[in-house]
């Protein structure tokens, strides 16, 4: 049950709700990274974005939630194109101690042969549930950079996340009903709970199988990853020298994660409930582990944005076709003076802007519309299209790096009319989503779990032309708020599937897309349906209310049952 409560707050969801508070239950979310905001670098990409709108709206609807994550003092990078036109790396080191306030916490967590022990800091500054960062004293090292370093400093990272975790809550007096688990960077909190629950048993029959059973009650998993290889796992003798086992055995580790030890086996056998993060990538996961024996029953919650952060609030106020055209274009004029100031190229207010901003992954086909560039080349020198690339790769993924600069050269064999920008973030992000015209999504189906930067766009009438993959196939109606490429095809030829995408791509951009540009009555309206699809069915309010409902109060009511 929902109760509305109304709100002039314009950095919360719209409107603002709660949560029933007689059945919610308390909830400890765990999570590697989390992206509240532009001042505090703690994200790499949209898991941390997706980390931080669960809080917000969490905070929102006044879900008793508490976050667990770690204080990443170098963040992920700053990404910058040298005069060869190569992405370069540079640590981020802002001063992050405006969101920090020390706890006076600090627990203990045994990796090697010592006790490594961490600060609890608790972040402020950000309208969201609590969330708490832990920090080793004396190997700061540790947790210098996110994702940084080989598979033994990866282990550390994730058993400070998750032993340290636990413990870091217990210290703080508090108590959960359920152990949120978002990705399987944080399944060594299971194995915490797990030993603990065993050491409560003592010595009796089936201790193993009876602690596992009570811990999984208490926990629910979500998934992100719908490539196999994607998952990652370690090998046994590894978790066994560094102590991620806590005490268990070989066959008892091999039993929870398989051998290598791969953390997504891992969260659905530790877990009551598991859940992929939209309907189509909920077929293909439950498609992509169903040999593992005893592995949680994998539902699906397609993910959310938190409104308040993503929409512009002008265009939430805008009451007309003709005054929401009016605050569309003076979105698009300040993306393009911030797309001049950054690259000295200045594009045209009445051409048709196109972005794409993503992650340097191959699968997502960043350079998939310039592949045929002879179909491009007419519209592109006239202006009549026009171009904005961003992204940001790993700084050891050289394939990711390899992409971004095929994107820049490919950028200077059309100058006025194609742009890539530099060090994706937040504040970028918003500009794009909020000033393109239309948002390009291109990846090779299924391959998409979800991707939230088209609901982002979507609530803002930019428009979506994107593959039938993750959250669009939910939301689209082709020609009404937005469009489709191809059909739900999925091609075991890369080669051959990429060729048919590109075609289909081609096809909508000049039949469909650019004639409904040159209407704009027919184009406002298109983005009002837009707008709307996206707040009724796409926000993170809607996302956390699936969560406590379908996952969250099952698992506490569960929990109360065992006890």
């Amino acid at each position: 049950m929902l109760t509305l409560l109304k709100t002039n707050d314009p950095n919360t969801e719209h409107p603002r709700m709660a949560i029933d508070t007689h059945t919610r239950p308390k909830v400890a979310y765990f999570c590697m990274e989390y992206g509240l905001g532009e001042t505090l670098p703690l994200y790499a990409g949209g898991l941390g974005i997706l980390a931080g709108d669960h809080l917000k709206a969490a905070g929102d609807l006044a879900v008793p939630l508490t976050a667990v994550g770690l204080l990443w003092r170098h963040g992920y990078s700053k990404q910058w194109i040298d005069d060869g036109g190569v992405p370069r790396d540079a640590d981020d080191t802002r001063d992050l101690s405006a969101h920090l306030s020390p706890t006076g916490v600090s627990v203990e967590v045994p990796i090697w042969d010592r006790n490594i022990r961490c600060d609890v800091w608790r972040v402020g500054g950000f309208a969201a549930a609590p969330l708490y960062l832990l920090e080793p004293v004396d190997e700061s090292w540790i947790t210098a950079r996110l994702y940084g370093g080989p598979a033994e400093h990866r282990v550390a990272q994730e058993m400070i996340l998750g032993i340290g975790g636990v413990r870091a809550l217990r210290a703080l007096g508090l108590e959960p009903d359920v152990y949120h688990f978002n990705e399987g960077h944080a399944v060594f909190a299971g194995l915490e709970l797990l030993v603990d629950r065993l050491a409560e048993l003592g010595d009796v029959p089936n201790a193993f199988e009876r602690a596992h059973a009570a811990v999984r009650e208490r926990v629910v998993f979500t998934t992100h990853t719908p490539v196999e290889a994607g998952n990652e796992s370690h090998g046994i003798d590894l978790l066994l020298r560094l102590g991620a086992n806590r005490g268990l055995t070989r066959e008892q580790l091999v039993a929870i994660g398989g051998d290598p030890f791969n953390m997504t086996v891992a969260g659905l056998r530790l877990a009551r409930q598991a859940n992929a993060v939209s309907a189509l990538h909920g077929h293909t996961a439950r498609a992509m582990w169903k040999n593992v024996s005893d592995a949680a029953p994998i539902g699906a919650i397609t993910n959310g944005v938190h409104v308040g952060t993503w929409q512009d609030s002008s265009v939430r106020a805008a009451d007309s076709e003709a005054e929401l055209w009016a605050v569309h274009q003076r979105l698009k004029c300040g993306l393009i003076a911030e797309i001049s100031r950054r690259s000295g190229v200045h594009l045209k207010e009445d051409g048709l802007l196109v972005g794409f901003a993503r992650r340097a992954a191959t699968y997502k086909r960043s350079d998939l519309i310039l592949r045929q560039p002879e179909r491009l080349a007419a519209q592109l020198r006239e202006g009549r299209l026009q171009i904005v690339f961003a992204g940001k790769s790993h700084p050891a993924d050289e394939h990711g790096r390899e992409i971004l600069t095929n994107l820049i050269a490919l950028s200077h064999q059309f100058p006025t009319s194609v742009v890539f920008l530099a060090d994706y973030s937040i504040a970028l992000s918003q500009q794009l989503t909020r000033g393109c015209d239309v948002w390009l999504n291109n990846p090779r189906r299924p391959l998409e779990a979800s991707g939230t930067s088209g609901m982002k766009a979507a609530l803002n009438g930019v428009l979506n032309l994107s593959i039938l993959d993750g959250w669009w196939p939910e939301a689209c109606e082709h020609g009404v708020n937005g469009w489709r490429i191809g059909d739900t095809s999925e091609h075991t030829d890369v080669t051959l599937g990429d060729e048919i995408d590109m075609t289909y791509l081609h096809e909508a951009l000049e039949n469909e897309v650019l004639p409904a540009y040159a209407d704009p009555a027919h184009w406002v309206r298109m983005m009002r349906a837009s707008i709307q699809m996206a707040q009724q069915g796409f926000s993170a309010a809607r996302m956390v209310e699936q969560y406590v409902n379908e996952l969250y109060r099952e698992s506490a009511h569960q929990t109360l049952a065992v006890g």
